[in-house]
Formats: structure tokens, sequence, C-alpha cells
């Protein structure tokens, strides 16, 4: 028979244990530009998308004055070209637009009114998320900027197996 205060501590290990190695990503939110209001002339967007990841299921927030931009989905061919008729999709509704990141795969954006030509244009390539791989080990590192979201559901988690234990002592 197992005595109760082992029980105790096997259901806290293994709460532990979950809560642990439990694999999963939050959505990111991407201002594109990285501000408020940065989808305007005269931002660098390529060097922007450089240094972000996009998953499947993040976010792109636009904002911007809808009275003067536009954000169009295009294919690429018109992305290169700054060819804003035949676009896939108009984001534009009113200037603080979000467009969801649905399918690993690159995705194109252009301002119209020619303002594409002054640069307002940005290219995105999402992938699958995939977890990183341990070599049995626990993955037990809270510090990605992208993944703290994730991470910090997980403080609450580990004090709440902590005091089960404490509790069923």
């Amino acid at each position: 028979m197992v005595k109760m205060e082992n029980l105790k501590t096997i259901l806290a290990t293994l709460l532990l244990i979950m809560v642990l190695t439990t694999e999963g990503r939050q959505p990111v939110l991407h201002r594109v530009g990285g501000g408020r209001f940065t989808w305007k002339p005269n931002l660098n967007f390529t060097e922007w998308a450089i240094h972000e990841q996009f998953y499947v299921g993040d976010w792109l927030y636009f904002g911007f004055d809808r009275q003067l931009y536009s954000v169009l989905q295009v294919n690429k061919t018109s992305y290169y070209k700054c060819i804003e008729e035949n676009f896939i999709n108009n984001i534009t509704r009113g200037g603080r637009d979000v467009f969801n990141l649905t399918e690993a795969k690159p995705y194109y954006f252009i301002s119209g009114r020619g303002y594409c030509f002054k640069g307002m244009k940005v290219a995105i390539n999402v992938k699958e998320y995939s977890p990183p791989t341990t070599n049995g080990s626990l993955p037990i590192t809270i510090s990605s900027a992208s993944n703290s979201h994730a991470n910090l559901l997980l403080i609450p988690l580990i004090i709440l197996g902590c005091s089960l234990s404490w509790i069923l002592k």
C-alpha cells in the first residue's frame, strides 16, 4: 500500500513534470515596422522583417493613417512590381488593422495609392512552430522574448504544483 505522503509527493512531481514538459507557444502580435503607427513611407520594412520570426498563428498589426495609406496582401510579382490591382486581400479597415498568419508560407503586403514605390511594402516568411528538441532533459529556460508570454504562464503553474505538494503534506 502506498503511503499518503508518498502519494502526495508523486502527484506533485507528476504535476510539475507535466507543466515543465508542456510545449507550446502563444501567438505573437508583430507591429509592422516596430511601432504603433509605423506603416508609413521611408521605413525599411525589409530590415525590420529580418529581425522578426513569424509563425503560424501570429498576427501582424498595421498602424497607419487610413486617409493616406492602405494595406493590400498581394502575390510575389505584385509585391516586386508594386502592382495594386488584383490584390489577394484588402487589410485596410480603420488604420489599426490586424492580419492573422494562418499558413506557413511567404506573405507579401504593399500600400496602394503609389506608396509602395516609396518603400511601403513588406515580405515575410511564416514558419510552422516546432518546439525545441531536448536530449531527454526538461526544457526549463525562461528567456526567449518571443516565448516570454507562454513561459510566464508556466510560473503560476509551477507555483501551484509546489503549493499542492505543501498542502498535501
